[in-house]
């Protein structure tokens, strides 16, 4: 994606009636804010700022030695969000080096803001603090070497979404026992989702959802990877106190007496080479749904849910896979078609490449995760349509096991791509509201049933389902009712099927 198309697709998330403010490493506080006379500092701007407003942040090194607060008076809207954007094409690094022990780099107590675009380095605390705020989202940001958890969301923050943003090298010092990747825990709200994300060589967890003040709530993960936690950067262990869980999914103090619930929902994520466990309960006693996971490699376990659940939950695994590494599930677990169980025998045959360094490669222009060939299954593996049907967007007769799915099952007796019967082109603009423009083209006459999905692989919209002639097709979508976040639209007919992803804003 070139820098036009980029400044285009940033545009469409806000709406340029609204005024923009500016802020550059070499601006000063008193100028007017505008991209020829920038403001000097962040705090400024959102001072200045109000509901739909726009503030752009230029490249370079913005130094800070106090936290950015960002209060709940200055919110945003539902209908009006605060936007908080890298500027088009440059990428600005917020540090807080300079910081005490203690200090937070952004403070997030506000609703309905958008952060995009801002990598957060050393804070005294955490990189990214979301207390208390609820409905915001914070896409394509990097949080890393700070003194804790990369981001945390407590004190009742809900219904926030984290798209795309990595978490990586924070850990506190000297005990080395707390800071994670994300840690949507302690007095966390529900409704948290995360799309894409990437935590590693956090001295911690991965994802921590440990629980203290919290209970009965619910965190998605969706595409998420995390690899190598319990470790410092130069890959030194500081001890027994850095956990190194890839997912841990909530419990309480002392084994949890009080039977707190954090209800963890994983989509198609990926945790290996974790000094501890690459999924872990801990001592969470809420429901657990792990669909078309991959755990590779974690030292004491790829898997260890084995504490009994809460009167009325339940723990569901289907379509899991493991190599080199532990199955520790509990006799009461929901099971079906995981990698593990009759008739399958899972070797390193089965993969392209187990080449874990792969993981941390650069991510797209779009800032989505890069495409590699790490845990993806080799042409001729039984894993690739070995899976149940449980409602997520598959490729072929039936999903994969792992969480990556193969391209081979989009083929036509797995010829080349090129050899494909349709064409299904990326929806544009994207993110888009309200509408948005899906384009594809048939080479043949045929079925065809073009659909959207939330991301628990749930319907939302059947755009097309029935026989056209061959030609190019475009239609408009606008979805009414949906709430804000990530989709998907697949297109399937009778050669094969192929799915896109698309971002609504409100």
């Amino acid at each position: 994606m070139n820098k036009v198309i980029l400044f285009l697709a940033i545009l469409l998330a806000v709406n340029p009636s609204y005024p923009q403010w500016y802020v550059a490493t070499d601006g000063k506080d008193e100028n007017p804010g505008t991209i020829d006379q920038p403001l000097g500092t962040i705090p400024k701007a959102i001072s200045l700022s109000a509901p739909g407003d726009t503030i752009y942040v230029r490249g370079g090194t913005h130094l800070y030695k106090s936290a950015i607060t960002i209060s709940y008076s200055q919110s945003g809207t539902e209908t009006q969000r605060r936007h908080l954007f890298a500027y088009p094409g440059e990428r600005p690094l917020l540090d807080f080096s300079q910081s005490d022990l203690g200090v937070k780099g952004i403070s997030l107590r506000g609703n309905y803001w958008y952060i995009k675009g801002l990598d957060v380095k050393g804070a005294g605390d955490n990189g990214l603090e979301i207390n208390g705020g609820s409905h915001n989202i914070i896409e394509w940001c990097t949080f890393f070497e700070n003194r804790d958890s990369g981001v945390q969301l407590s004190n009742l923050a809900a219904h926030n979404q984290i798209i795309n943003c990595d978490s990586y090298y924070n850990a506190d010092p000297p005990d080395w026992g707390d800071a994670d990747g994300f840690a949507p825990k302690l007095a966390v709200g529900t409704g948290n989702y995360f799309y894409g994300c990437r935590a590693w060589d956090n001295c911690d967890d991965g994802w921590d959802g440990y629980l203290r003040g919290g209970n009965d709530v619910t965190t998605t993960l969706e595409n998420c990877w995390t690899w190598h936690n319990g470790y410092l950067p130069d890959g030194t262990n500081p001890g027994a106190q850095a956990n190194g869980n890839g997912f841990k999914m909530g419990g309480g103090d002392s084994g949890n007496s009080e039977r707190l619930m954090h209800h963890f929902v994983l989509h198609n994520c990926v945790a290996f080479d974790n000094k501890n466990k690459g999924f872990d309960q801990n001592n969470n006693v809420g429901s657990m749904t792990l669909l078309n996971c991959s755990g590779f490699r974690n030292l004491e376990a790829n898997y260890r849910i084995q504490k009994t659940l809460n009167e009325g939950q339940s723990l569901i695994v289907k379509n899991g896979l493991s190599l080199y590494g532990a199955i520790q599930l509990g006799s009461f677990a929901i099971q079906e078609t995981n990698s593990w169980m009759p008739p399958f025998v899972v070797t390193a045959d089965d993969f392209l490449s187990l080449d874990g360094s792969l993981a941390s490669a650069p991510r797209q222009a779009d800032g989505s995760l890069p495409e590699i060939d790490f845990l993806h299954l080799s042409a001729g593996s039984d894993l690739i349509d070995g899976g149940t049907d449980v409602g997520l967007p598959y490729l072929g007769k039936a999903p994969d096991l792992g969480a990556f799915e193969s391209n081979y099952a989009t083929l036509v007796a797995h010829h080349s791509a090129s050899q494909l019967e349709f064409t299904l082109l990326q929806n544009y603009p994207n993110p888009f509201n309200p509408g948005t423009t899906i384009a594809y083209s048939l080479h043949k006459q045929g079925q065809v049933d073009l659909a959207v999905y939330n991301l628990s692989g749930q319907k939302v919209a059947t755009l097309v389902d029935g026989e056209q002639a061959a030609g190019a097709y475009r239609l408009q979508w606008r979805p009414n009712g949906l709430a804000a976040g990530m989709y998907f639209y697949r297109l399937q007919t009778q050669d094969g099927a192929q799915i896109k992803r698309l971002i609504l804003q409100r």
